[in-house]
């Protein structure tokens, strides 16, 4: 990577920073591209060398860690069970950490078809491939049944955790998404999986 490349990523990432504390302290109808750029010290200009507008960012935020969180699941100890409930829960715990706020505009830009530009079908589909690659791990490692329907499982498993996301955002944060998630996974996750793990 050239130096310059290596400018380009740097500035790109203080954007999104910036960005990220700016939406979660006021959300993002009341955060301005100036204010982005200037507490990044940047140009207004540059911040349009990145993204098309301000909703942009919050789509480009939810995609940094997840990939992460797909590898740390795949390594966690255990079987099916304790590795799809690493994953589950490190999902929440990451949305939480980035704040109620961040996690409310990011699903009203979603449900918005006029500012999403197919970045909330493109963030679903990552969701889904990432869960579906989780499962296929478990698959090829013997946790899960060979013939397990993976690609339903995916889509149940996702749909879930979107719709403890979207409940804890109409509740303001009111409680921990994070333990709110470690205690479905312990009540519910074991009986989802019983005709698709290994006994």
């Amino acid at each position: 990577m050239t130096n310059r490349q290596l400018a380009a990523q740097q500035t790109k990432k203080k954007l999104m920073e910036a960005c990220k504390e700016l939406i979660t302290k006021k959300g993002l109808a009341a955060t301005s591209v100036d204010e982005i750029t200037e507490a990044c010290g940047v140009a207004k200009g540059t911040f349009y060398t990145y993204f098309k507008r301000k909703e942009d960012i919050v789509f480009a935020l939810s995609e940094g860690m997840f990939g992460e969180i797909l590898e740390n699941a795949k390594k966690a100890p255990g079987g099916a069970v304790q590795k799809l409930t690493n994953y589950l829960v490190n999902f929440s715990d990451y949305i939480e950490k980035g704040g109620v706020k961040l996690a409310q505009e990011w699903v009203k830009n979603v449900a918005d078809s006029d500012l999403c530009d197919n970045g909330g079908t493109q963030k679903l589909a990552n969701d889904l491939r990432d869960m579906r690659a989780l499962l296929d791990h478990l698959a090829q490692t013997g946790a899960l049944r060979a013939d397990a329907e993976r690609e339903e499982l995916a889509k149940e498993l996702v749909e879930l955790a979107y719709g403890q996301m979207l409940c804890w955002c109409m509740n303001g944060g009111s409680y921990s998404f994070k333990e709110r998630a470690e205690a479905f996974c312990k009540a519910y996750l074991r009986e989802i999986l019983s005709d698709h793990i290994v006994q």
